[in-house]
């Protein structure tokens, strides 16, 4: 996700290794070239961090926008091609709130069986509560293993009560989650096989990790 601090959008990437990274770099080069407008970049072995501003005015503009853009398009290309025709697949969600209601962010982290991680994704969520967080974080990744062509899914959620409410253990009485629960099923009748796990956070430490940092980075901007 992009921030917008000190009059300029920034925003950090991160890849597998460094050949992965400077790949990446090469495509944002040839797109910057393009469109006339050239980003600050640093690398840091797997770490891509990307910074826009058009000099001629100090501060961003549509052109860093159009860039940003462009290169968050590369960068979603690059992860669909990395996790095309995934058939099975483990899906580990977090959402978390810092208020409860407060500042929100929800992550997950896609792993092949054997627990190779194929992708950590995260996205602040604007203000609203945990239990949301935790269901919006779910839809993220559904929605992702899906695009990937995810058939078979176990999924892994440190939120009990959220998955023993999608198991039918738990009534929900909270209204506003209905649609959520409702959006998660809808989602799930897509897969060939799924079920939904509760773990202790610790074996969730991955999304937990992106939670925190999203909500980090938000707390500083």
């Amino acid at each position: 996700m992009w921030q917008e601090k000190d009059k300029q959008l920034y925003r950090l990437f991160e890849f597998k290794d460094f050949k992965e990274a400077f790949g990446f770099m090469e495509k944002v080069a040839e797109v910057a070239e393009k469109q006339k407008h050239h980003p600050k970049i640093q690398n840091d072995y797997n770490k891509v961090e990307i910074w826009l501003m058009s000099h001629d005015a100090g501060t961003v503009t549509d052109k860093d926008h159009k860039l940003a853009q462009s290169i968050d398009d590369l960068f979603k290309a690059k992860k669909s091609a990395k996790n095309k025709n995934l058939d099975e697949a483990k899906l580990y969600t977090d959402g978390g709130s810092r208020g409860n209601p407060g500042p929100s962010a929800g992550a997950y982290v896609i792993c092949k069986m054997d627990n190779t991680v194929v992708e950590t994704t995260g996205l602040y969520l604007g203000e609203t509560t945990n239990n949301q967080a935790e269901y919006r974080a779910l839809k993220l990744g559904l929605e992702k293993c899906l695009e990937a062509g995810v058939s078979k899914l176990v999924t892994h959620l440190d939120s009990e009560l959220v998955v023993k409410q999608l198991n039918g253990q738990y009534k929900i009485k909270n209204q506003e989650l209905l649609p959520r629960n409702a959006e998660i099923k809808d989602l799930a009748a897509k897969f060939e096989e799924i079920s939904f796990n509760y773990v202790p956070r610790a074996l969730n430490h991955l999304a937990d990790a992106e939670v925190n940092r999203i909500l980090d980075e938000q707390a500083r901007s």
